[in-house]
């Protein structure tokens, strides 16, 4: 699109924003927000097709000043925490789908090493885990459960351990960003080949169906929401490295407030992972194989849907809306 056609087709909401911005109208916080969204996608079109342009100038000013009038009220109710899950979170990982797609194909690749790892070296699997893990795994394969190890402890206690532990790492993740992505991408690597040289030890064990069956039943959104938090982790690293028509210290905050916000929506998906695994991973052997499929395919439709599918119906609603 030409930049005068674009120009054209949002200057009046362009307009409405510096008026909302002059306080010459009522608008409310959550249109407020709405316009932050909207404007975000437009200074994201503006810096690809026209980035010396002052159009994209113009728009990088309308953004910061939306994004100090809105982000730094102390004021949050249900309504603002409602926005946050259900648009702005949405419109965030939209904007950075491409990092989140970088994410899922680094960690599975570095899954893949792990996995290569382990069939060529046979001490790699002792090395990433432990002598006391993998010895104890085969114990329980010795005594007809493999993953016995989900059986240790208190339920309560295991799920609160767990989702502390998961959270810690998924924000150690997100904020070593910070390094120029560099232990993002140590993290990433530490836990892709550990995840790799794990099943590739349970399919030499004769036991990857079920590994498969019990480390999947919470895996799904325990490992998909590590990958979320590694995305965030390279937010905050392109905020620092790349701050475009934004200054250094703009880029990294608006970059720190969209990784943390990608961070802080994976932690309803870290609950429901540590629950699964604390109260119903230790009955896989249980149940029978649908209703194992039933919560492995349901976790990962549920997290899959809201960061990868949602932010495009949220992103074209949007624009639906805005030319309206």
């Amino acid at each position: 699109m030409r930049e005068v056609a674009f120009i054209k087709q949002n200057k009046d909401k362009w307009l409405e924003v510096e008026a909302a911005l002059g306080a010459h109208k009522a608008v409310t916080p959550d249109q407020m927000a709405d316009y932050y969204v909207q404007l975000l996608d437009d200074l994201s079109f503006a810096q690809t097709y026209y980035p010396k342009s002052n159009t994209t100038i113009y728009l990088n000013f309308l953004v910061t000043q939306i994004y100090q009038k809105i982000y730094k009220t102390k004021r949050i109710d249900k309504n603002r925490l409602k926005f946050f899950f259900t648009d702005y979170v949405p419109s965030v990982a939209y904007k950075h789908r491409r990092l989140i797609y970088f994410s899922f194909i680094l960690f599975f690749f570095f899954a893949l090493i792990g996995g290569l790892s382990a069939h060529y070296h046979s001490h790699y699997v002792r090395g990433m885990m432990s002598d006391t893990y993998v010895n104890q795994t085969l114990e329980n394969i010795a005594n007809g459960d493999p993953m016995a190890i989900y059986k240790n402890g208190t339920n309560w206690t295991m799920a609160i351990s767990i989702t502390t532990n998961n959270i810690r790492v998924a924000f150690i993740s997100f904020i070593s960003g910070v390094t120029a992505g560099v232990y993002t991408f140590i993290l990433a690597l530490q836990n892709g080949a550990l995840l790799g040289a794990f099943q590739y030890f349970c399919y030499q064990m004769g036991v990857v169906s079920a590994s498969l069956r019990a480390i999947w039943l919470h895996g799904a959104m325990e490992i998909f929401s590590i990958m979320i938090a590694i995305a965030a982790g390279f937010v905050l690293t392109g905020g620092i490295l790349f701050p475009k028509t934004y200054s250094r210290v703009l880029s990294f905050k608006v970059a720190f407030r969209e990784g943390l916000s990608l961070f802080l929506a994976t932690l309803p998906f870290f609950v429901m992972a540590g629950f699964i695994e604390s109260f119903i991973t230790r009955y896989y052997y249980q149940m029978p194989l649908w209703l194992n499929l039933v919560i492995i395919l349901g976790s990962l439709s549920l997290i899959s849907y809201y960061f990868l599918i949602y932010p495009f119906v949220k992103h074209f609603e949007s624009n639906k809306l805005a030319h309206e």
